[in-house]
């Protein structure tokens, strides 16, 4: 097992990750920014270095400080979580030279998986299902004109190199083609360094639907399970469930082996996420996420198995304790991801400083976060303040555990999309299972989130005064557990 890992990343995910580690008896370094020095993540580890300013290109993502900072405090494992440099070939090659070992699949794997024209090539080889469109970059505006043409109108126009919903464009005649085109081509060069894009049908009225693998060293794949993650906006999951509501055990067995033979295909090592588009009883690759699922607490939470704690045996050359027939699903469980940003302003970021907060909790209930009260939330990140996930024995109970636990959540001094959850946990269609990737527009989901703002105000005032009633009790607290951290730290370094 490895003597210490440095986390390569901040928040919620790196507090995730350093809990299995602690678990597991690892010591952890985290490296942190200086708009991070007094995070609770930076705190919780056993060692920590700054290593840049505030903007992420100064910190989170050089490569050469991060590996230096690795050098420095002797460790010989890095998880990179998610976002960042997870899934960056370079940083994950720059690990193997140096020796150290990268908590995740190769640099070449990563590689092939970043080009989305590569990646559906090497499905079709596999026999892995995949939207039809072109299978070579798009070079002449007229060229792809006809084969625009000859799929059929929708087309999207995708950037090769994309990712997180950044660099694709829904074209539904001939006359917008090229002007969408040029545009694409104009954010993919400016945001992934890369012009290159290709053309895909676009899947009217889909279903966003990933399969979870485990791979070792030694050829053993296997899928956990399945997760929904329909609920969407700009190609950005808010809420996902695990299993999918759609999902039967035969479907589950032809797309989890879909899902094996991509692994096997481009011979992918470590825990990784195959996503499909599902419509009308069809299902098309995606993408592989070729790194840890910011969704991957759902999984853990109907499998039973600690995804985390398996990335950490795998990257130590450990053979897969299970096989396939192993694999049991129990209950349900949703996440909704907590951000700070306002619904009803186009979902701006809402940056700032926590000024009450309590977590829900109870049966059944599972926060994943990395904030506290008095914390604040930084223009230069994500804004997401946590994970919100629970498990119930099925669809309706977690459906209704969930509710509860959006109705405990607690938090003053930024705005977040908590009504907006609340919005989607109330609709007749969610609760029925009926989702698309269009659910938010199709619904007029917004409009139900402005009526619970309104409604939900004079609560919320009600429930903050509760906790201003406990304010200097629970400032002692957190300034005590902050000591605590300190303490340990020093005693331990």
């Amino acid at each position: 097992m490895f003597k210490k890992i440095l986390v390569a990343n901040r928040g919620e995910i790196a507090i995730r990750i350093m809990r299995a580690c602690r678990e597991l008896d690892i010591p952890t370094v985290a490296v942190y920014s200086e708009a991070d020095k007094n995070a609770l993540f930076a705190k919780y580890a056993d060692e920590s270095y700054p290593i840049g300013p505030a903007p992420s290109s100064k910190s989170y993502l050089d490569i050469n400080k991060i590996l230096d900072v690795a050098e420095e405090s002797g460790a010989d494992g890095i998880h990179p979580g998610y976002g960042f440099l997870s899934e960056n070939p370079e940083f994950a090659r720059e690990c193997e030279k140096r020796g150290i070992t990268f908590i995740g699949p190769s640099s070449d794997v990563i590689e092939k998986m970043g080009s989305k024209i590569s990646a559906r090539n090497i499905m079709i080889d596999a026999d892995v299902p995949v939207v039809p469109g072109t299978e070579e970059p798009i070079e002449d505006v007229n060229t792809a004109i006809d084969i625009a043409e000859s799929i059929g109108f929708p087309v999207i126009i995708k950037a090769s190199a994309g990712g997180g919903g950044i660099g694709m464009k829904v074209v539904h005649s001939r006359e917008e083609f090229e002007k969408s085109l040029n545009s694409i081509q104009s954010v993919a060069s400016s945001a992934f360094g890369d012009s290159t894009v290709f053309i895909e049908k676009y899947v009217e009225e889909p279903r966003h639907i990933e399969i979870q693998i485990l791979a070792d060293k030694y050829g053993n794949t296997i899928y956990l399970s399945d997760r929904e993650c329909s609920i969407q906006r700009r190609h950005q999951k808010l809420i996902e469930e695990a299993p999918s509501p759609i999902m039967t055990p035969e479907l589950r067995k032809e797309m989890g082996e879909a899902a094996v033979r991509a692994a096997k295909a481009i011979g992918y090592e470590n825990a990784g996420t195959v996503e499909f588009l599902y419509s009308k009883g069809e299902f098309y690759f995606l993408e592989v996420n070729t790194r840890l699922q910011v969704e991957h607490a759902i999984t853990e939470m109907i499998n039973g198995i600690d995804i985390v704690k398996k990335q950490l045996y795998i990257a130590c050359g450990e053979k897969l304790p299970y096989k396939q027939e192993d694999m049991d699903i129990r209950g349900s469980a949703i996440e909704c991801r907590i951000n700070a940003e306002d619904p009803l302003n186009d979902f701006a970021p809402s940056p700032g400083k926590i000024r009450r907060y309590r977590s829900s909790g109870g049966p059944g209930v599972r926060v994943d976060s990395g904030v506290h009260m008095g914390y604040t939330i930084s223009p230069y990140y994500d804004s997401m303040i946590s994970k919100l996930c629970v498990w119930g024995k099925n669809r309706d109970e977690a459906i209704n555990r969930m509710k509860r636990a959006l109705f405990e959540y607690v938090v003053v001094g930024v705005t977040t999309n908590i009504p907006f959850h609340k919005a989607i946990l109330e609709n007749d269609a969610f609760r029925r299972g009926e989702l698309t990737t269009h659910f938010i527009d199709t619904h007029n989901i917004l409009e139900d989130v402005e009526k619970i703002v309104d409604k939900e105000a004079n609560r919320n005032m009600t429930l903050a005064s509760a906790l201003d009633n406990q304010n200097q009790k629970v400032a002692a607290v957190t300034s005590a557990v902050n000591a605590y951290l300190d303490g340990y730290k020093k005693q331990n370094q």
